[in-house]
C-alpha cells in the first residue's frame, strides 16, 4: 500500500486557474503562485456580496487520543465526496504551522487519498502568510521599544507590558527572555519571551477580519500594555495598526489549491486551537460560500473546543449559520477512552468500544445544544472488525443519530459517498436552527460557567479573587459583550488531560484571563496552556531532508 507522501507525488494537479474556473473566478481575479496555488483578489471577493451563500458543514471530532481521528482527512474526503455525488463543493481548512511540522506531527494536510496539495509548499512557505503575520506581530514589538527609548511619551509601565515576539517554530529557550541587554544604546533590558505565531492574536485578528478596514480597526485595538495608573495603551496609540496592515494586505487574501481529486480547497489562516478559536479564516469561509454550493470546514481538537468556539466566536461574530455537523470518531480512539492501551487497539475489543462511546455520546448531546443536526463520520481503519462497526453504529442510533462507515483514506471520494449523500439529506431537510451557546449581555463569568456547565459537565468554576476582579473591570471598560474562548487540555472534558470518556462533576480552575481586544474575546486559562512548545526527544525535522532526486522526505 502507497504511503502517504507516495500518494501525494503520484497526484496528477490541474493548473491553479483551471481550478478556480471550476468555481467561477476568472483567471485576472487569481494571483498565482507557481502553477498550482493562488490568491483571491480582495476586489473579486467584494463583487460577490450580492450572490447567495451555500450550505455549510462543520467537520468536528471526538477528544483527540494517540490513536488518531482523522478530522482533517475526512473535511478532505468529504468535500471529494460531495463533489462525486454531482455538488458543486469546496473545503476550507487552516495552514499548517512550522512548528508541528518539524517537531511531533509533521505535516497536516490530509492523508491517503484524502489530501489537498501540493503537499510540501502547503506544509512548508506556501504563500508567505505566517511569515507576513510574524513581521507584523514584530514590528509592534519594535515600535514598543523603540517608543520607549525614545522618552515613552504615552508612560508606557515596562513592567505590564504584555505584547511578546513570535516566531513560527517550537523553541523553549525562547519562552522567557532579557532583552535590550547591552548599554544605554540598546535600550532598556526588560523580562519578555516569544510565543509560536499560531498564537499571536494578529493571527486571530487576521481570521475573523471581514476586510482590509476592518482588519486595520482591530489590529489598532489590540492592548500592548498598561501605564502605571493600569489604563490601556494600545497599537493604535503606537500609530502601529497602518503599516501592519500593510505587513498584511496580501496575507489577508485567502489561498485556493486543490485535493489530490483536482476539487477546490481554500487554506487560510491557522489560530491556536488553545489560546484562540482554532479555526481557518472568516476571508476564505465567507468567499467559498458565495462560490460554492457547499463548504466544509472543521475546527481544531475535539468538539468541546473546536465545535464550541467555532460556534461561539466565529459563527457569531461573522453571522454564519451551519447546516450539519459531522463528528469523527475511530474505533481505534473509542477503545482508547474504553481503557485498551495503544499498542492493544489492533485487536477486537467490542466491550471496550462500548464503554468509550460515552465519549462520542457526550459530543453529540453537547452538540445538539447549538440547533445543528449531527452525523457521525466513523473513520475507518484496517484493523477495524465488522463487529465493533456495528457496535458504533448501533450506538450512535440509540443516540439518534446515523454512523456511516467512510474508507476515503483508501478509497478517497468513492469511500465518502455515503457520508456526502446523508450529508446532503440532513442540509436538504433544513432543519438546523442555530443559535450560540450563550447570549452576548451574559456575564463574563457567567459565560465560563455556562460553558464548563453545559458543555465540560463541570460541578463548578473555581477562580480567584483577583480573576472575577479582572473579569468586572473589563465589563466596566466596555467588553463584558465579548465571547470567552476557553484554553485548557484538549485530551478531556475536564483539565485532566489523563480523565477519557465523559467525566462529570469536575472542577474547571481558571488560573487566569487575558484579553484580546483585537481579536474580540476573553481568553480564560484553565490550567498549563504551552504557546511556545518545545522540540520532543527526536523531533520530526531529524527526518526531513532532501533525497538524491531532490524531493523532500520526512514531512509524513
Amino acid at each position: 500500500m502507497a504511503s502517504d507522501i507516495e500518494i501525494a507525488r503520484a497526484a496528477r494537479m490541474r493548473p491553479i486557474a483551471e481550478i478556480g474556473a471550476r468555481l467561477g473566478i476568472p483567471p485576472d481575479a487569481l494571483e498565482s503562485y507557481g502553477s498550482t496555488k493562488a490568491k483571491i483578489r480582495s476586489d473579486f471577493i467584494s463583487s460577490l456580496s450580492p450572490r447567495p451563500d451555500g450550505k455549510l458543514v462543520l467537520v468536528t471530532a471526538i477528544n483527540p487520543t494517540p490513536a488518531g481521528e482523522g478530522k482533517t482527512t475526512t473535511t478532505v474526503g468529504l468535500g471529494d465526496g460531495l463533489n462525486r455525488i454531482g455538488k458543486k463543493a469546496a473545503i476550507c481548512l487552516r495552514e499548517p504551522s512550522l512548528g508541528p511540522c518539524f517537531g511531533m506531527k509533521g505535516g497536516a494536510a490530509g492523508g491517503g487519498h484524502a489530501q489537498v496539495v501540493p503537499m510540501e509548499d502547503i506544509n512548508l512557505h506556501f504563500t508567505g502568510d505566517f511569515h507576513a503575520i510574524t513581521s507584523a506581530h514584530n514590528l509592534l514589538a519594535a515600535l514598543i521599544d523603540n517608543h520607549i527609548y525614545w522618552g515613552n511619551a504615552l508612560g508606557i509601565d515596562q513592567r505590564r507590558i504584555t505584547w511578546r515576539r513570535v516566531m513560527d517554530m517550537n523553541d523553549r529557550a525562547l519562552r522567557q527572555i532579557v532583552s535590550s541587554l547591552g548599554g544605554v544604546a540598546n535600550g532598556f533590558p526588560r523580562e519578555s519571551g516569544f510565543d509560536i505565531t499560531v498564537a499571536s492574536e494578529i493571527m486571530a485578528i487576521l481570521c475573523l477580519a471581514g476586510d482590509l478596514a476592518d482588519l486595520q480597526t482591530r489590529l489598532g485595538n489590540i492592548i500592548i500594555g498598561y501605564r502605571r495608573d493600569r489604563t490601556a495603551v494600545t497599537a493604535r496609540d503606537l500609530e502601529a495598526d497602518g503599516a501592519m496592515t500593510v505587513l498584511l494586505k496580501e496575507a489577508m487574501q485567502p489561498n485556493l489549491v486543490q485535493t489530490l481529486e483536482n476539487n477546490p480547497a481554500f487554506i487560510h489562516g491557522g489560530p491556536f486551537a488553545n489560546i484562540a478559536h482554532g479555526c481557518n479564516s472568516v476571508m476564505a469561509t465567507k468567499t467559498a460560500l458565495k462560490l460554492a454550493d457547499y463548504v466544509v470546514t472543521e475546527a481544531g481538537f475535539g468538539a468541546d473546543l473546536g465545535a464550541e468556539k467555532f460556534f461561539d466566536i466565529k459563527c457569531r461574530k461573522a453571522g454564519l449559520s451551519p447546516s450539519a455537523v459531522v463528528i469523527v470518531a475511530t474505533i481505534r480512539a473509542l477503545k482508547m477512552n474504553g481503557g485498551v492501551g495503544k499498542d492493544a487497539l489492533g485487536k477486537e475489543d467490542v466491550a471496550a468500544l462500548t464503554r468509550g462511546c460515552v465519549n462520542l455520546g457526550r459530543h453529540i448531546e453537547n452538540l445538539r445544544l447549538f440547533g445543528v443536526p449531527v452525523v457521525v463520520a466513523i473513520n475507518h481503519f484496517v484493523s477495524d472488525t465488522d463487529a465493533e462497526v456495528a457496535a458504533i453504529q448501533a450506538y450512535a442510533a440509540e443516540q439518534g443519530v446515523a454512523a456511516v462507515l467512510c474508507r476515503h483514506w483508501a478509497d478517497g471520494s468513492a469511500g465518502t459517498e455515503k457520508l456526502a449523500e446523508k450529508v446532503v439529506e440532513i442540509v436538504e431537510a433544513d432543519t438546523a436552527r442555530f443559535a450560540p451557546l450563550y447570549e452576548d449581555a451574559l456575564p463574563l463569568f457567567d459565560k465560563i460557567e455556562t460553558i464548563a456547565r453545559k458543555i465540560y459537565r463541570a460541578g463548578e468554576v473555581v477562580a480567584d479573587k483577583s480573576v472575577r476582579d479582572q473579569l468586572a473591570k473589563w465589563e466596566a471598560d466596555g467588553f463584558g459583550h465579548l465571547p470567552v474562548c476557553m484554553a485548557k487540555t484538549q485530551y478531556s472534558f475536564s483539565t485532566d488531560p489523563s480523565l477519557r470518556g465523559a467525566p462529570e462533576g469536575h472542577a474547571v480552575p481558571v488560573r487566569e484571563v487575558r484579553l484580546s481586544a483585537g481579536a474580540g474575546f476573553i481568553v480564560a486559562i484553565c490550567g498549563e496552556i504551552m504557546t511556545m512548545p518545545g522540540l520532543p526527544k527526536v523531533p520530526s525535522a531529524n527526518h526531513i531532508r532532501l533525497d538524491d532526486n531532490g524531493q523532500i522526505e520526512g514531512l509524513f
